[in-house]
């Protein structure tokens, strides 16, 4: 497939990641799918997104939402098919749009040929494609390490007579990377689906695919207590984060390499100052280690001032930053800050420096959705329950429209949906005024000025519960502030300028001179005088 030539597009796109079950049902199985993502991509158009990053559409016994491939090939029915993926990838390249898929190379299926095989026979060609050890001298696991769904992560076979290492799900059993054949074989997979026409991927879990080879013991945490989820008790320090993961990641790297205009974005994991790993130095790795520090960061203006100095901070010279508010494993933001803060967090997403993303409804203030315990599908919450980390609740299925079903199916949904009427998108592509109007708002003038895309980020200091700072590009400047409280406060600034966009949607292209008095949740964007 001929691709187009735009050389680091990613550097100057948004990015919307969906999971294709939740997005839209074309055949009235309660499941989204292909051909019902085909119907909406008029309202990408609309919105002005640049890409889209889908959740796994790979054949899977989908227990753990597709991340469980058993064969990475293929699409699994319940998206479509094959030729229904290829005319989705010729469409959006014809509307100017890019795919992202996402990546899975740590673990497969139980159910994948691989894994099969392995398990059959210990003399069984890919008998070493999977991490096998022999039981402890007292005939359990080989060490404590643990699934991040619970219990020991290692699992007993009764054909091999061994245990086999699972990260998450015990039908998820881990890949070996330390075998060259595993890793051409993942190699091969990628240029599968480049050949294809997709612009990248995603890589899940990427910091977790070497593990300890002497099989130490990880210590406890330090800081856990009864409120700490069971598989968070230990410090990962001997399956997380080795160092031989940097060497499978610049493998992959290299296989983007080989083709124009693609992307490599990468789930990764630690604090701030080791994000800088990710991006590489004589050898490169991730053009984009996903960053969530708007989501972990308190929601006070000198704690974001800092986080968000220290994320730059820490990037390597020349490394492109991104931000990300949401996900399909992440607590939507809006239900933790609250609507009216929803929309500054959406100015402060479009104007920082570097690659936003953000989750399928979440530019149209999805909260949290309540689901009944008959009806949760997540493996956290079934097997390690109680301690608040459901992901159901974010992955809800999008509300179209107010009716009962949000136009999403025409049978029953695979989750439940929240208060349709409340919060669709059909009402709030009629409301100028509405959260979404304001994302389509911010994209449109992102994308018109680029200052607010390739231009340099000035920090301006922080007072009065407003956060500031400014954007600078060949002479031009553009001030943001944004007040993070639910009350009227003065913004310190001195000149003059134009008021582009307000968050309330209310005033824009006028006359503004500093100081200014901006309103209870209220965010500006000032283009100064020059």
């Amino acid at each position: 497939m001929k691709r187009r030539h735009h050389k680091e597009w990613w550097q100057r796109a948004v990015i919307y990641e969906i999971a294709p079950i939740s997005f839209q049902d074309s055949n009235g199985d309660g499941n989204g799918d292909l051909p019902g993502l085909l119907r909406r991509l008029e309202y990408l158009e609309w919105l002005g997104i640049d890409a889209i990053w889908l959740t796994p559409i790979y054949r899977s016994p989908m227990l753990d939402l597709g991340y469980d491939i058993s064969d990475f090939c293929a699409v699994d029915p319940l998206f479509g098919t094959l030729e229904d993926f290829d005319r989705l990838v010729e469409t959006l390249h014809a509307r100017d749009l890019r795919l992202i898929l996402d990546f899975v190379p740590n673990h497969t299926s139980d159910k994948h040929t691989w894994f099969r095989g392995s398990r059959s026979s210990r003399k069984h060609p890919k008998s070493d494609w999977y991490i096998w050890e022999e039981p402890a001298a007292n005939g359990g696991p080989p060490n404590n390490w643990q699934s991040r769904f619970g219990g020991s992560a290692w699992e007993w076979d009764e054909v091999r007579e061994q245990y086999y290492y699972h990260s998450f799900l015990a039908q998820q059993p881990d890949l070996n990377w330390r075998n060259p054949a595993v890793r051409e074989a993942l190699r091969d997979v990628m240029r599968f689906w480049l050949r294809r026409g997709v612009d990248g991927f995603r890589v899940d879990a990427s910091a977790v695919l070497i593990k300890d080879d002497l099989l130490r013991d990880n210590p406890p945490n330090p800081k856990a207590d009864a409120r700490t989820p069971p598989p968070q008790r230990l410090e990962p320090v001997f399956t997380d984060d080795r160092r031989e993961t940097m060497d499978c990641i610049e493998e992959m790297r290299a296989v983007i390499d080989e083709f124009d205009d693609c992307v490599i974005c990468g789930e990764v994991q630690g604090k701030t100052d080791r994000i800088g790993h990710f991006y590489g130095n004589d050898k490169p790795r991730l053009h984009l280690p996903l960053n969530f520090a708007l989501l972990d960061t308190q929601w006070e203006p000198f704690p974001l001032q800092a986080n968000i100095d220290a994320y730059y901070k820490a990037l390597p010279e020349g490394a492109w930053p991104d931000w990300v508010i949401g996900g399909h494993d992440k607590r939507r933001v809006a239900g933790k800050i609250g609507q009216p803060q929803a929309r500054i967090l959406a100015m402060l997403l479009l104007t920082l420096k570097g690659t936003p993303f953000f989750f399928a409804g979440d530019e149209i203030g999805m909260e949290p959705v309540s689901i009944p315990p008959e009806r949760v599908c997540d493996p956290f919450e079934k097997l390690v329950g109680g301690f608040g980390l459901n992901r159901d609740p974010e992955r809800s299925p999008m509300p179209w429209d107010a009716s009962a079903l949000g136009g999403f199916t025409t049978g029953e949904p695979w989750l439940p949906l929240g208060d349709t009427s409340q919060r669709n998108v059909h009402q709030q592509m009629q409301d100028p005024k509405s959260l979404l109007s304001l994302y389509r708002e911010l994209i449109s003038l992102r994308r018109r000025e680029p200052a607010l895309t390739r231009g340099e980020l000035r920090p301006v200091r922080s007072r009065n519960d407003i956060f500031s700072f400014a954007r600078t590009f060949k002479g031009s400047e553009f001030l943001i502030g944004l007040n993070l409280v639910h009350e009227p406060r003065e913004w310190e600034w001195q000149g003059a300028g134009t008021l582009l966009v307000s968050t309330h949607l209310d005033r824009k292209e006028q006359p503004l001179k500093g100081p200014t008095l901006l309103r209870a949740d209220e965010g500006l964007i000032v283009e100064l005088a020059s």
